[in-house]
């Protein structure tokens, strides 16, 4: 069993390592080509592919060696049972009758026992997976409260740190409200800690240290679906599903009518290029929208913030990828979303923010300024720094 335990971490070593290759070249496979890499890289892939069947021999014969090794012991108590009653029955000490029965006893209690030695292989075999699968279900669960008693939509931050792993703390003590009916931006540097903020914010992990409330209301306490009801999420990287542009919005709301769906559209612009497919909002975009652009796939994540109407918005970078005509268009929806409501804005570009009421700048994992913008640029800090970095990035030329 401990033999076989070893061979079998490390054939599941190898799947693991094929896997995440075969994966990452499906998924880089334009970066490799336009860097001349791809043939570099598909001859590591192979290595790994024939380690995965090198593994896979050497599993079955170290397996093999066991099991046939027991098979043939049990075929010698057949041989043994055989022999000594021939040699019992030459002397006479022992009747025919009884030697055909010992022999079909013999044979009936062998053969179950080799059956049972194979698939006690076949378990212990599964031991392995059983430990890969056990990293999923032995992870802490999330619990809470199904039932919402928050007074507002206020979302305070106070002292809340986080790390990932390793003690690495991504936010250190960090404080500030995003208050309902207003629009607070969080800025700073890349690894600043901006992305962290937005998903400790809706639960999508507990915070380390410190509390975060919505309304009065601790979020660690309410169960994660229940708390999400409040939230509309635009996130940098959009993920869509292998189905229709209507469906695809219709996840922000599962019981909304087609009427519903079709409003959402328009508001995020949407028609622009839903109108020109072959079946309309019915065609299918492929996996991952891959037959969309990044700026249509962006559209229809924001379609989905404008149907599900939550009274919290969270929006990380939400016109990243958008055409200047585009973003001007959905800005303006997004200021119709946003009326009376708390929205938590990350972004890199200071003019998307110019009229933010407050702003968060985070750098290294701690608030390092917090005012309007008008009160950030008489500071002289790192917020004035960056507004003139990006304005002097518009007179560069190529």
């Amino acid at each position: 069993a401990k033999v076989q335990e070893k061979l079998g971490q490390k054939s599941m070593k190898a799947k693991i390592d094929c896997a995440n290759g075969i994966q990452e070249c499906i998924d880089t496979v334009a970066d490799l080509k336009s860097n001349n890499a791809e043939d570099r890289y598909l001859a590591t892939l192979y290595k790994k592919i024939e380690k995965v069947e090198s593994r896979a021999l050497k599993s079955e014969f170290g397996t093999a060696i066991f099991v046939s090794s027991a098979q043939m012991v049990l075929k010698l108590g057949i041989a043994t049972t055989a022999l000594v009653g021939s040699l019992l029955l030459v002397k006479g000490e022992l009747d025919v009758l009884t030697f055909f029965v010992f022999l079909l006893l013999v044979s009936r209690l062998y053969d179950p026992m080799q059956a049972a030695l194979i698939n006690l292989a076949a378990i212990i075999s599964t031991k392995t997976n059983v430990a890969r699968m056990n990293e999923i279900l032995d992870h802490e669960v999330q619990s809470g409260d199904t039932k919402i008693n928050n007074n507002g939509y206020d979302v305070v931050f106070n002292n809340v740190s986080f790390a990932y792993k390793d003690d690495n703390k991504v936010l250190n003590n960090v404080s500030f409200a995003a208050r309902q009916g207003e629009i607070t931006a969080l800025v700073g540097p890349s690894g600043g800690g901006k992305t962290t903020v937005s998903r400790l914010a809706a639960r999508f992990w507990d915070a380390s240290s410190g509390t975060i409330t919505v309304g009065g209301m601790d979020i660690s306490q309410i169960e994660p679906e229940t708390l999400l009801k409040l939230y509309s999420i635009v996130f940098q990287d959009v993920t869509l599903f292998n189905t229709s542009i209507m469906e695809n919005i219709r996840l922000g709301k599962k019981d909304a009518t087609d009427e519903e769906v079709l409003y959402a559209a328009r508001l995020a612009n949407c028609d622009e290029f839903a109108n020109k497919m072959p079946n309309g909002y019915h065609t299918e975009i492929g996996e991952n929208g891959c037959n969309l652009s990044g700026g249509e796939r962006q559209r229809i994540s924001i379609a989905r913030a404008f149907l599900k109407n939550a009274p919290i918005i969270l929006l990380d970078e939400a016109t990243a990828s958008l055409d200047v005509e585009n973003e001007t268009l959905i800005q303006t929806a997004l200021s119709r979303l946003i009326k009376n409501k708390t929205v938590l804005v990350i972004a890199h570009r200071m003019r998307t923010i110019e009229n933010a009421d407050k702003i968060i700048v985070l750098s290294n994992g701690t608030v390092t300024e917090t005012g309007n913008p008008n009160e950030l640029m008489n500071k002289n800090g790192l917020f004035r720094h960056m507004v003139e970095l990006q304005t002097a990035s518009q007179n560069w030329t190529i």
